[in-house]
């Protein structure tokens, strides 16, 4: 059973609100003038209103500012992540796993010691590769990863993208935009099955490290035997 949403405390979304405020603040330089001009034209023009037609205008300006307030915050705080996400390795699965909808994001199913690595997402869209890295190594990750999945994945989509600011290259902060405007395809019953048969076939069983235990290797003189036959 699915465990039961925690609930946000008041204090803590207030918290939650000013650390979005630092963040954003620290990394756009634009964000304070335009957060303060979302504040001081709604309330300017309240008090317009008030003098004009009474108080009654006064709570519905402070809403409009607040408002005002929470939309920059929210555009402006979005495009700041994107930016500080520019070049981090595993951002395109961080962005995928913050996306709303479902989406089942599985992180580098391919990676090299270089820190090229390629990400499985799937959802109503089909099945997506994300890589990131040398354009050059990933692209050889992605025709093995695209090899691979073609076994399970049937007649469902399949859309493959390298992030990065080269040619052909999809940029991070273009990525949300982009997959959101994926035709939706697939039910929510194939997305089921897909994923069992997807699980199936990453899930790779590890060799225990060390040495074999002596009650696991063959007896002496089993290999010549064997070729003996």
């Amino acid at each position: 059973m699915a465990k039961p949403q925690e609930k946000v405390s008041f204090g803590q979304r207030l918290k939650q609100i000013g650390m979005v405020f630092k963040f954003t603040a620290k990394q756009d330089k634009w964000f304070a003038p335009l957060a303060a001009a979302a504040v001081l034209i709604p309330l300017a023009l309240t008090v317009v209103a008030v003098l004009a037609w009474g108080w009654i205008w006064l709570p519905i300006g402070i809403l409009l500012a607040l408002l005002a307030l929470l939309i920059v915050l929210n555009l402006r705080s979005n495009k700041a992540m994107m930016n500080a996400a520019e070049g981090q390795p595993g951002a395109a699965a961080q962005i995928m796993e913050s996306m709303r909808g479902d989406w089942r994001v599985t992180p580098a199913v391919s990676s090299t010691t270089q820190m090229d690595m390629v990400h499985l997402v799937l959802g109503r869209a089909g099945v997506i590769l994300l890589a990131e890295g040398n354009p050059q190594r990933v692209r050889g990750l992605l025709g093995q990863e695209k090899r691979r999945l073609a076994k399970v994945i049937g007649s469902a989509p399949l859309h493959d993208y390298v992030i990065g600011q080269g040619e052909g290259e999809l940029p991070v902060r273009k990525l949300r935009m982009t997959v959101m405007r994926l035709p939706r395809t697939l039910s929510p019953k194939d997305v089921n099955a897909l994923d069992k048969r997807l699980k199936a076939l990453t899930a790779r069983p590890q060799m225990p490290k060390g040495a074999v235990p002596k009650n696991m290797r063959p007896p002496r003189g089993a290999f010549r035997q064997t070729r003996g036959r």
